[in-house]
């Protein structure tokens, strides 16, 4: 499925727009293939210009460090899985049926058709899972929510408690079990692939049986009496 997704970021992530220019765009794509593969602590800028063919300083034109550049990644992500979201729910009336999708959503693998960007869908996927945490996870969280650097992340929680107060409106914590879901679901995808003992999956690593978990999970906290 081809879906054509636009998003404009948060100006306070980057010090001049790298969808504004041919560079900028190269930057982003090949960022995110190389953070896939580095991973977060790895990845330089110095790396990411070789690869390009530029020089570390016209990387720093764009992006102050590469925190802003893992945090630009990661909510543009967040964004586009709040519009697949919106999309792919939107003829659906069925409140459980709803939620079942909005899982499968979020357990992207099994949904590989899907294309939306020139950008490596997998390596967001990845960095998602592997790196996400990150962008929150440090000492500059408080300034950077007053920025609304966690803006995507926040609306996308925000329309999952939706969802759940759809299903169950005398639920006491729809904003908890929705980024209690999301979170889970990345890392019991995490421990599918790298810690297999902390989970029941098969030697199939099928993505279906992260779903299964994530339903009887949300389901069980919200048919709670």
């Amino acid at each position: 499925m081809q879906v054509d997704f636009k998003v404009k970021m948060n100006e306070k992530l980057y010090l001049r727009d790298p969808e504004g220019t041919e560079v900028g765009k190269h930057i982003i794509k090949t960022g995110v293939i190389m953070i896939s593969k580095l991973g977060y602590e790895q990845f330089t800028f110095k790396k990411l210009a070789v690869e390009i063919g530029s020089t570390e300083a016209t990387v720093y034109r764009y992006f102050e460090n590469k925190h802003k550049l893992l945090i630009y990644i990661i909510d543009w992500y967040w964004a586009f899985i709040e519009f697949q979201v919106i999309f792919q729910l939107n003829n659906i009336v069925d409140p459980a049926k709803k939620i079942r999708k909005l899982i499968d959503i979020l357990v992207w693998e099994d949904n590989a058709a899907s294309v939306f960007s020139e950008l490596d869908q997998q390596a967001l996927y990845y960095i998602a899972i592997a790196e996400g945490s990150k962008t929150y996870l440090s000492k500059e969280v408080d300034n950077h929510n007053k920025d609304f650097l966690f803006k995507p992340y926040k609306e996308l929680c925000g329309r999952i408690a939706l969802l759940f107060k759809e299903y169950n409106p005398k639920y006491k914590y729809p904003s908890s079990l929705a980024s209690t879901l999301v979170e889970t679901a990345h890392m019991q995808y995490y421990f599918m692939h790298h810690l297999p003992q902390l989970g029941e999956y098969s030697k199939k690593k099928n993505p279906k049986e992260i779903e299964a978990f994530l339903e009887q999970l949300v389901f069980g906290a919200l048919d709670a009496k």
